[in-house]
């Protein structure tokens, strides 16, 4: 899905992936990890890219034949992001630490074609009590 470039679009991110999970047998065991982490990045995007107020932000979601939840938040920026340590004082900077503490694995790459780059998540279920 393409989004409007705008902080203000990060609700729309998270109820479609809401959406996106709600169809899944197990999509509640990925919910609370996966919006936390689906509004980091994509609040990243929209914050820190340089790319034209016209271009978009694209999310894809998809579930792994591991059983991982895949995240990708695909903006126009070229720019890879940089996980800091913030510290506690710091009132911005977590978005990535949140990212490299919860999520199994994750990356950032060039996208294809050349435009902009895609920052990815994978995400495992949360285990049942």
């Amino acid at each position: 899905m393409r989004l409007d470039s705008r902080i203000e679009s990060t609700p729309l991110a998270r109820y479609l992936l809401r959406a996106y999970l709600s169809g899944l047998p197990t999509g509640d065991h990925y919910r609370d990890t996966a919006e936390l982490l689906l509004g980091e990045l994509f609040a990243n995007a929209a914050q820190h890219s340089d790319a034209p107020d016209d271009r978009h932000i694209e999310v894809r979601f998809t579930l792994t034949p591991d059983h991982l939840l895949r995240l990708e938040v695909h903006d126009a920026d070229a720019r890879h992001p940089t996980l800091n340590s913030p510290s506690p004082d710091d009132e911005h900077g977590r978005g990535l630490f949140l990212v490299n503490e919860l999520a199994e694995h994750w990356g950032c790459t060039d996208r294809p074609g050349g435009i902009g780059k895609l920052v990815w998540a994978l995400i495992s279920p949360a285990t049942t009590a």
